[in-house]
């Protein structure tokens, strides 16, 4: 069995990282820089980064390749180098994980429309996420995440080529930042209806609005999982659920996005998420370490209630 179906499987709640971008930013990040590109220019900051967040509590971190498709990197200076620099972010994060944290490759959208609604091709994108998935994999990833998504279409070219190059399980997840909806009107329950029969081996939500707002998408998700047969799934036949929120909206300070959810507000809510049926729960963009250690608590003080 692989290690992340294994926990999976076990029933206890995983607690992921925090934010990679945010974070860098702290750390000296360039504005408008990738952070993919620190994978080559800073790796010991990309390593300190993930063992921050392993010091944390983490159970799961995510390599530094959100951006990683060689379409998204098309105006990096490491365009050409697509494979490589994901197969070195795997390596790094694989460096960084203590037994028994888990290493998920970080697949983002590419930040490009399909077709009609733009210019990228299924096959175009398909092959583009086979790539990125075939390094990932090869540098040493445990499963695949396939994050921040906002189209069916693009996720399901995304879940296509990740199978095409790997046997690794996937996890995908969807970004509702208009509330309880994607930026192309999806609900929770028509990603549930969509992805949950492709066999993945989690479906969740990430990024978004508000904490608030993240608790209703979840209770959807849950809803339609259970409702997703003529008998509600046995325990054990249950898709889990992935919640990974932003420390709620950016507030601009200068150069600098601060977040007003504290690592306490953090903690509470992640508790919140798994008694309401996530089994993995982390942050997005704006989690810190500290937040990180927060949910991590949380969470450990909800299972020896």
């Amino acid at each position: 069995m692989n290690k992340f179906l294994d926990r999976l499987h076990a029933g206890a709640p995983l607690v992921s990282d925090g934010a990679t971008g945010t974070n860098y930013q702290l750390m000296g990040l360039g504005l408008g820089v990738p952070p993919e590109e620190w994978v080559f220019d800073e790796p010991q900051n990309v390593l300190a980064l993930h063992r921050a967040f392993v010091d944390a509590g983490s159970d799961i971190i995510l390599t530094c390749t959100f951006g990683g498709t060689r379409v998204r990197m098309r105006d990096s200076k490491y365009a050409d180098c697509a494979p490589e620099l994901n197969r070195r972010a795997a390596q790094l994060a694989r460096e960084a994980a203590r037994e028994p944290v888990l290493v998920a490759g970080s697949m983002g959208p590419t930040g490009m429309l399909m077709e009609p609604f733009g210019e990228l091709t299924h096959d175009a994108a398909v092959e583009t996420f086979a790539e990125q998935a075939a390094a990932l994999t090869d540098g040493g990833a445990d499963f695949l995440l396939i994050e921040t998504m906002f189209a069916l279409e693009e996720a399901m070219a995304a879940i296509e080529g990740a199978k095409r190059a790997s046997n690794l399980p996937l996890a995908v997840s969807f970004s509702y930042d208009q509330g309880t909806r994607t930026m192309m009107g999806l609900r929770p329950s028509q990603v549930v209806e969509a992805i949950v029969p492709l066999g993945v081996a989690a479906v969740g939500a990430n990024c978004g609005k508000t904490l608030d707002a993240m608790a209703l998408v979840l209770d959807e998700m849950r809803a339609s999982i259970l409702s997703g047969s003529d008998t509600a799934p046995s325990k054990d036949e249950r898709v889990p659920i992935w919640i990974k929120p932003n420390a709620g909206l950016p507030r601009m300070n200068g150069d600098v996005a601060e977040y007003d959810v504290t690592p306490e507000m953090m903690g509470e809510y992640a508790a919140r998420f798994v008694q309401a049926g996530a089994q993995i729960v982390g942050g997005c963009c704006g989690n810190s370490a500290e937040h990180v250690a927060a949910i991590a608590r949380a969470v450990s003080r909800h299972v020896n209630k």
